[in-house]
């Protein structure tokens, strides 16, 4: 079976790289047609795939050969900030055109990471009511609903009959971001439900829609964070969700493909941060603007570095009289700071899909002591009994343990606990960084380990 799926496997890569041959040969020949034929065939994740390998020369070769709708496509395949430099290479009308070819909601989030004077140049490009459904969408504010939110949708006024629903969307579906969700507004324009295809389908041609749709339907503000609505489609499994106003007004909706998106940007977000990286760090960065991003973390660190250091320089009398003390410095430290950050990462998690839950905070840190403990006392049996067979003495062997034991039941605690505060007062819990928390419980696990060095002091000597 496995040599079966190998064999699968190789065939459709040499699939893929003979159709890719042939392509190149086609664009390096100026065989238009041919290239055409070939290229709009491949799915848009193969056609960006083979875009990205050519050089600007020949990359201007396939703006010629694709209309704006058709290259349009490619870039709903990539990544927004590496279209960035696409856009540049090409004609401006060509670009502008492009832009009125896109989802709404892709154009603004290529558009909001242009610099004012930029996003008014594609402006004046497009056609009016594209560009004042953009400049609509730009106003809101950045990762709130009304950000990623697209307008082109499909309203249906609840007097409709099934009928008339029928034919507008022969007529209107095409230029809608998605069809799946119908969503129902009165006379007022305000939300009144929701109809999905397929009840639409089974429903008798003269029934009204009031009649067919379903009353029961989420909506969400366009003030709301992206992450929370994010938690909602993760909840409900939803395709699409409606955004309103404050009164209640439909003005657009959010699609699964736009969330998908949140996920990975706060996914990379938290990571980001839980590294000690400024979130606005890109692999298009100069050395110097990713200096500039990480040092002002790396200098915090260094501060609080100092500090561990000249915490340690206060027990220099005990270190002298058992200099054999130092040795385990690193051990201990370093066992405490990878204990935190995996409770945090655990923590920050949990915080940010929403699963504790009101009443779980509380069991969780529990959870999290009686883990500490255990591993704690796993950690330090371990250590207590290879310090006696190595360095032959039990008691160095005992304080090493229970320094141990103590510092990661310290260390667990604070790594779960300290997001949770972060979050209690509003501040963003992945900001409790992974270096941030191993030079704390660095600081904690040296307090821990010379305090007992010291006052068992007589029994090392």
């Amino acid at each position: 079976m496995s040599e079966s799926l190998e064999r699968y496997e190789a065939e459709k890569q040499e699939n893929y790289q003979a159709r890719f041959n042939k392509l190149q040969i086609s664009l390096e020949e100026d065989d238009i047609k041919g290239f055409r034929e070939d290229f709009l065939d491949m799915h848009t994740y193969e056609q960006a795939s083979f875009f990205r390998e050519q050089p600007v020369e020949l990359r201007r070769w396939i703006y010629g050969y694709l209309s704006p709708a058709e290259f349009a496509e490619i870039i709903e395949s990539m990544d927004f900030e590496e279209t960035l430099e696409y856009f540049t290479e090409m004609d401006p009308q060509y670009s502008g055109a492009i832009m009125t070819e896109l989802p709404v909601d892709d154009a603004v989030d290529i558009l909001s990471l242009l610099e004012k004077d930029e996003v008014a140049s594609f402006l004046t490009l497009m056609d009016q009511e594209s560009a004042e459904e953009i400049k609509l969408l730009l106003n809101y504010e950045e990762k709130t609903a009304g950000s990623i939110m697209t307008t082109e949708f499909i309203a249906l006024y609840d007097t409709q009959t099934v009928e008339q629903v029928m034919k507008l969307l022969k007529e209107e579906a095409p230029d809608a971001e998605m069809i799946y969700y119908l969503y129902v507004v009165d006379e007022a324009k305000k939300i009144v439900g929701v109809l999905s295809i397929r009840d639409l389908i089974v429903s008798d041609y003269d029934a009204l829609i009031k009649d067919v749709m379903s009353e029961w339907v989420i909506t969400v503000s366009a003030g709301k964070n992206q992450e929370e609505v994010a938690q909602l489609f993760m909840d409900y499994d939803f395709l699409a969700v409606p955004v309103v106003d404050f009164q209640n007004h439909l003005i657009g909706i959010i699609t699964v493909d736009d969330i998908l998106d949140v996920v990975d940007e706060e996914a990379s977000e938290d990571y980001s941060k839980l590294a000690g990286v400024a979130d606005g760090e890109h692999h298009t960065d100069t050395p110097f603007e990713a200096a500039k991003k990480r040092l002002p973390w790396l200098i915090i660190l260094l501060f609080l570095g100092l500090f561990t250091a000249s915490l340690i320089g206060q027990f220099e009398e005990t270190l002298e009289q058992v200099a054999v003390l130092a040795i385990f410095i690193p051990l201990i430290a370093g066992m405490a700071g990878n204990t935190g950050t995996q409770s945090l990462a655990v923590a920050v998690r949990g915080l940010a899909t929403g699963n504790f839950g009101k009443q779980g905070k509380f069991k969780w840190l529990l959870r999290e002591l009686g883990t500490g403990m255990i591993t704690g006392g796993v950690s330090g049996v371990i250590l207590a009994i290879v310090i006696f067979i190595w360095q032959q003495n039990l008691v160095l062997g005992l304080l090493v343990g229970v320094s141990i034991f103590a510092s990661l039941i310290v260390a667990t605690i604070a790594g779960a606990f300290i997001p949770i505060l972060m979050d209690r007062l509003k501040i963003d819990p992945a900001v409790a960084s992974g270096p941030f928390i191993t030079t704390l419980n660095d600081i904690t696990s040296i307090l821990i380990y010379f305090g007992m060095a010291t006052s068992f002091m007589s029994y090392l000597v």
